[in-house]
């Protein structure tokens, strides 16, 4: 039989989609990325969630840097959170986001739009990356 883990990853991405919530409840949609950005990073601090904004991380390729790209958020040092405010989600962005966390070595990831009249947002995992915290699962 299964049972779902209740882990410090779960907690943790509940609790930003909460502030995520809050943020889209108050503003609504229609705005720049930015202006979200900015006030998720209000509502992080408020609730006492630390973060990084607009991390820039290097890509390698063979042991090489080949670039840069910055994440939105970076969670607890745990989780990337990568922003859209676009009137909806396509394959193309969850792909982009997947491709972060594999490029940056991160097991869990959160995509979240703004740019609907409902939040809408989509937990990610580095299938590259085999944690404890990224298991939904464990049999008895």
């Amino acid at each position: 039989m299964d049972k779902i883990i209740e882990d410090d990853i779960d907690k943790l991405t509940h609790r930003i989609i909460g502030c995520s919530m809050k943020v889209h409840s108050t503003l609504g949609n229609g705005f720049q990325e930015v202006i979200y950005q900015r006030a998720l990073a209000i509502e992080f601090a408020y609730e006492g969630i630390s973060f990084q904004r607009e991390l820039e991380m290097p890509i390698f390729y063979r042991d090489e840097q080949v670039g840069t790209r910055r994440v939105d958020f970076f969670v607890e040092e745990k989780v990337m959170v990568e922003l859209k405010a676009i009137e909806k989600l396509e394959g193309v962005h969850k792909a982009q986001a997947i491709n972060y966390l594999e490029a940056f070595h991160i097991a869990d990831g959160l995509l979240i739009n703004f740019g609907n009249t409902s939040l809408d947002f989509k937990r990610l995992y580095n299938k590259k990356i085999i944690t404890k915290d990224n298991l939904k699962y464990k049999s008895e």
